[in-house]
C-alpha cells in the first residue's frame, strides 16, 4: 500500500521543524551537507527566507495527508526548463523505510516532467545510501557517473514514463 502523503511549497514556519533536522546527524550522514556548528532557529528562516525567493528552484514540503505533519523536504534545483537537480530528504526519522521517499519521488516526478515540462533529472546519491539508491532506480534513474563518494544518476521523461507504466501495470 502506497504512503498517504502530499506535497505543499515549503514556507517559512517551516523553519520551526527544519531547524531540528538540521542539527541531527544521522539525518545527513549521506548528504554533503555538514554544518559546522549548530543552526539556530534565526540561521533555519534566514536561509530559507533567502531560498524561498530563488527562481530556479521548486522546494515542497512532504507532508502526511491524515494529520498534516511535516515530515521532510524534496527539491528540484536549478531547474532551467529542460532539466533540473533533484533532492529529497525524510527529517521524521520515525517515517523511514514506510516508501514514503519512493511516493515522494514520484510525486515530484511526475510535476517535473508533466507540469514543468522537463526532460532531464539528476542527482547524486552517496554510495553507501542503499535505500535512496533502491528508490532512484525503482523509478528508472541511471547511473552516469562518480564523483568520490557519489554516484551521478539521472532519468529521462521517457524512461520515467516507461518504468511508470510498468509499476502501474
Amino acid at each position: 500500500m502506497k504512503p498517504d502523503i502530499f506535497l505543499r511549497p515549503l514556507v517559512l514556519e517551516d523553519a520551526e521543524t527544519s531547524f531540528h533536522w538540521r542539527n541531527d546527524p544521522e539525518i545527513w550522514k549521506y548528504t554533503k551537507f555538514n554544518p559546522s556548528g549548530e543552526i539556530t532557529l534565526e540561521m533555519e528562516q534566514q536561509w530559507l527566507l533567502a531560498t524561498l525567493k530563488q527562481q530556479d528552484q521548486k522546494r515542497y514540503a512532504i507532508c502526511l495527508k491524515d494529520t498534516g505533519a511535516y515530515i521532510g523536504n524534496i527539491q528540484l534545483l536549478e531547474v532551467d526548463g529542460e532539466k533540473a537537480i533533484f533532492h529529497l530528504f525524510i527529517g521524521e526519522t520515525s517515517c523511514w523505510g514506510k516508501g514514503i521517499g519512493k511516493e515522494a519521488t514520484r510525486l515530484l516526478l511526475e510535476y517535473a516532467f508533466y507540469d514543468l515540462g522537463l526532460e532531464r533529472v539528476d542527482l547524486e546519491v552517496n554510495k553507501d545510501n542503499v535505500a535512496a539508491i533502491r528508490i532512484y532506480t525503482s523509478w528508472g534513474f541511471n547511473t552516469v557517473g562518480h564523483a568520490s563518494s557519489f554516484n551521478r544518476m539521472s532519468i529521462s521523461r521517457t524512461t520515467y514514463t516507461r518504468q511508470h507504466l510498468n509499476q502501474i501495470l
